[in-house]
C-alpha cells in the first residue's frame, strides 16, 4: 500500500492539547481564578517549570528546555529529539495549543480526524482536593476544549474533565457535555481519588451514568512524575531509579554490589552516576491499565455489571492484556469466595464480549504478529505532540512491512476508534 495514496479515513483516538494561561485566566470563572491557580497550575518560566497541585509545587524531573510534551512536530524524529541542545531553550509545538496549526500539523501527518487529551489537567486534576474548584476548573477545560473543537468540528473531537471529587458535580457534568457535540468520552485516570480506588462502590453511579448517556470512558493514565507516591507508581519507580545511578559511584568507590570496577557506562548512566530521564513515562502508564482492566473492569465485574458502557483504555500499550487474560483465568476460579460480587471465571470469553478496547502503538511487535487476536480490539493514537509521537504514514508503514491486510490496517487506525467514540469517519479536504 503506497502511504501517501491511503484508501480509508485515519481517526487518532490518543493526541493532546497543552493547556494555555488563558483556560485560567479567561475560560475559568471569575469567583474561582484565585483558587484555581492555587489548586492546579502549570508555570512556563523561561528559567523554571513546575506543577501546582493544592499548592504544592512540583519542579519538573527532565531538562526544562527541552518540553517533552510537546516537542514533536511532522518531520521529526526521536533520533533528532534526542540530539537537542539541552542547553537551548526549544519553543513547545504550536499545534498543541492553537487549533489552526494544529490542523496543519493532522494533514502532514496522514490524520484525517482527533481525539483530544489534555496533559497537565492529565496529570494533576484528580489531585485537586476541593470538589467546587474541582467543578469550575473541570467546566473551564471543557468550555475551552469545545472552543478548540470549534475550529473544525467534523475533524476535532475531545473528552471532557468531570470532578470526581463529587460525584453530584460529576454526573452533572456528564449530563452538560453530553448536550455538546465535541465530546466523545469523559476523562478516567486510573489512580487513587480521596483513597479510593474504581474498584469501590461509590463509582458505580458513574458507570451506570457513562452507560445510560452512551459516554465513552476515556481511560488514559498519566506518568505521575508531579504526584504523592500513594496515588501513583511514579515516584516509587524514580526513588528506585535514583538509588539504582548511585551503583557506578558506589563501584568506584569500590564497594556496593557487584563491585570489582568499570564506571558503568554499559549501564547507560552519565559519568556522575545519574540516569538522564525519567523511567516513570515508560513502566507506569502500562502499570495504571493493567490495573484498571484486572482489579475494576474484570475483577470487580464492572464489565459485568455495566455490559454496555464503552471503554478505551489509551496510552498504556495493548500487548500487555494477553497476560492479564491468562493469570486472571488462572485465579478467577477462587474470587467468588472472596468477592463483594459473583465473578465469572471465564476471564478469556468476558473480554472478547466486553466492549472494551486498548490503545496501541504500531511498533508492538505482538500486534503485528498476532492481528488476528488484536485486530478487533486495538484502536490507534499519534500521541501527538509528546516526545513519542509517531504520524499515521509512519504506522501505516510499519503495519504493511509487517504483512497485514489494508483491511485490518483500516480497522486498527480509524474504524476501531471511530466506532467505540461515535465518530463518523470523514476524509479531510484534500
Amino acid at each position: 500500500m503506497n502511504a501517501c495514496a491511503k484508501t480509508f479515513v485515519v481517526f487518532d483516538t490518543d493526541s493532546h492539547v497543552v493547556e494555555p494561561r488563558a483556560l485560567w485566566e479567561t475560560w475559568l470563572d471569575p469567583d474561582y481564578r484565585v483558587l484555581g491557580k492555587t489548586a492546579l497550575w502549570r508555570e512556563e518560566g523561561p528559567i523554571n517549570c513546575y506543577l501546582k497541585v493544592n499548592g504544592r509545587v512540583f519542579r519538573d524531573r527532565m531538562n526544562p528546555n527541552i518540553p517533552r510534551h510537546a516537542i514533536w512536530r511532522p518531520g521529526m524524529t526521536w533520533d533528532r529529539i534526542g540530539e537537542l541542545d539541552p542547553g537551548v531553550r526549544h519553543a513547545p509545538t504550536p499545534g498543541a495549543s492553537d487549533p489552526a496549526a494544529r490542523l496543519a500539523d493532522m494533514d502532514a501527518m496522514g490524520i484525517d480526524q482527533s481525539l483530544l487529551y489534555p496533559t497537565w489537567f492529565a496529570e494533576g486534576f484528580h489531585l485537586v482536593e476541593d470538589p467546587d474548584t474541582a467543578r469550575a476548573l473541570a467546566r473551564a477545560y471543557n468550555d475551552w476544549i469545545a472552543d478548540f473543537c470549534a475550529a473544525a468540528p467534523e475533524r476535532l473531537f475531545a473528552v471532557a474533565m468531570i470532578p470526581l471529587q463529587n460525584l453530584d458535580f460529576a454526573i452533572a457534568e456528564l449530563e452538560r457535555i453530553a448536550r455538546i457535540p465535541c465530546f466523545r468520552g469523559a476523562f478516567i485516570r486510573p489512580m487513587y481519588i480521596e483513597n479510593r480506588y474504581f474498584t469501590h462502590p461509590y463509582y458505580d453511579p458513574l458507570w451506570a451514568a457513562l452507560e445510560r448517556l452512551q459516554i465513552t470512558a476515556a481511560v488514559h493514565p498519566g506518568s505521575g512524575l508531579w504526584n504523592p507516591e500513594w496515588t501513583s507508581h511514579a515516584p516509587f519507580i524514580e526513588k528506585m531509579k535514583d538509588r539504582l545511578s548511585q551503583l557506578p559511584l558506589l563501584r568506584e568507590a569500590g564497594g556496593g554490589p557487584g563491585a570489582g570496577g568499570g564506571n558503568g557506562a554499559n549501564l547507560g548512566f552519565s559519568p556522575t552516576g545519574e540516569l538522564g530521564h525519567p523511567l516513570a513515562p515508560i513502566i507506569s502508564p502500562w502499570l495504571d491499565n493493567h490495573m484498571f482492566v484486572g482489579a475494576a473492569l474484570i475483577g470487580f465485574t464492572v464489565m459485568q455489571r455495566y455490559p454496555d458502557m464503552k471503554v478505551v483504555m489509551a496510552h498504556g500499550k495493548a500487548s500487555w492484556m494477553e497476560e492479564v487474560l491468562e493469570k486472571m483465568e488462572a485465579s478467577a476460579l477462587t474470587t467468588p469466595l472472596l468477592h463483594r460480587y459473583p465473578v465469572r471465571t471465564d476471564t478469556e470469553e468476558m473480554w472478547e464480549e466486553g466492549r472494551v478496547l486498548l490503545g496501541f502503538d504500531a511498533e508492538e511487535r505482538l500486534i503485528q504478529r498476532l492481528p488476528d487476536t488484536f485486530e478487533a480490539k486495538v484502536v490507534w493514537g499519534s500521541h501527538y505532540p509528546r516526545q513519542e509521537a509517531t504520524s499515521a504514514w509512519d504506522a501505516i508503514d510499519t503495519l504493511t512491512g509487517a504483512g497485514l491486510s489494508e483491511r485490518a490496517i483500516a480497522r486498527m487506525l480509524g474504524g476501531n476508534g471511530a466506532a467505540q467514540f461515535g465518530v463518523t469517519l470523514k476524509a479531510a479536504a484534500a
